[in-house]
């Protein structure tokens, strides 16, 4: 009767919500917390212009399910979480790195998303696998703070790599997380995260890829086409990595190999602008207006016959 009893009066684990790019760090904070008997659940932002360590989601997926983790999915790719995420672009309130690249207001976005979730499935707390001093733009002492207050999270984001040069969290101070056991992880170097993988056994992806917006090449073409167009639709911002992209009062774009022809055949199928495939090899081309249709036909020829036609065109090109 005793042992029923106490069963019966023994709190159930805590329950944390982990934001999960599915890179090295977020592995290592979801493995921290399980070592305190932690119940997980995670969180992962499918972002239009990437953003994590692992962009690849059934990579992100695999590892959740291996892990026994319960992983919800928030697609800001479409419908209107994609238009207000884009908005937060446009008009960053914290601004932006050396590109277009708004960290603050993006980490605030995501963390607000969070709050709804954490809420919804009865979390103690929030977790990222964030470490102190590995990103400038945000992840400086007072961009973590004002990230998580702007968020109307103030000493509720627990980052486990780093948390004991951090203040003490809520969940820290509740012991709902045992402090001790939490790492003083700083700066970018990444040989003790690296360290602790091959002790817990964690593969990882490699920390290729990330976010398109801190690439200065496709800040250029994302802030042609917001000069240009009020209305955004999701294929107009994914097409902005492929292809050569010209400017001629209205929109072209041309492939730059047979796999980039693919990708703005398919995309076109959206986006319904007047479309140009050569006979013969060379680019696949798309153009908004439909009188640039001579001009267009020029520039298949110099980008696929000769090269020294091409200079000519550099005067058009985004």
């Amino acid at each position: 009767m005793q042992d029923k009893k106490e069963k019966q009066n023994k709190k159930p684990n805590p329950k944390a919500l982990v934001l999960f790019s599915g890179g090295l760090d977020s592995r290592l904070a979801v493995k921290l917390l399980q070592e305190q008997k932690i119940n997980i659940e995670a969180v992962f932002f499918q972002l239009i212009f990437g953003g994590g360590c692992c962009n690849d989601f059934s990579c992100v997926f695999n590892y959740s399910q291996v892990q026994g983790i319960k992983l919800h999915v928030i697609d800001c790719t479409k419908g209107k979480i994609f238009q207000e995420y884009l908005d937060i672009i446009k008009n960053p309130e914290h601004g932006t790195g050396t590109a277009i690249n708004p960290c603050k207001d993006c980490k605030i976005f995501m963390f607000k998303q969070a709050k709804k979730l954490a809420k919804k499935i009865n979390a103690d707390f929030i977790v990222t696998g964030e470490v102190l001093g590995q990103r400038p733009m945000s992840q400086l002492k007072k961009q973590l703070e004002l990230t998580e207050e702007q968020a109307g999270l103030k000493g509720q984001i627990l980052r486990p790599l780093s948390a004991k040069l951090l203040s003490e969290t809520k969940a820290e101070k509740k012991q709902l997380v045992n402090r001790n056991k939490l790492l003083d992880i700083e700066g970018r170097s990444r040989k003790r995260q690296m360290q602790l993988a091959e002790k817990f056994k964690i593969k990882y992806p490699s920390s290729g890829g990330g976010c398109l917006l801190c690439e200065k090449d496709y800040a250029k073409k994302l802030k042609d086409l917001f000069k240009h167009k009020k209305k955004i639709i999701p294929e107009e911002v994914k097409i902005l990595n492929t292809g050569r992209h010209f400017r001629k009062n209205t929109k072209i774009i041309l492939g730059k190999n047979q796999q980039e022809n693919q990708v703005i055949e398919e995309l076109n199928k959206k986006l319904k602008y007047p479309i140009l495939i050569p006979e013969t090899p060379g680019p696949t081309a798309i153009f908004e207006d439909k009188n640039n249709k001579l001009f267009v036909e020029k520039l298949i020829k110099a980008y696929s016959t000769n090269p020294k036609l091409r200079k000519k065109f550099e005067e058009f090109k985004i």
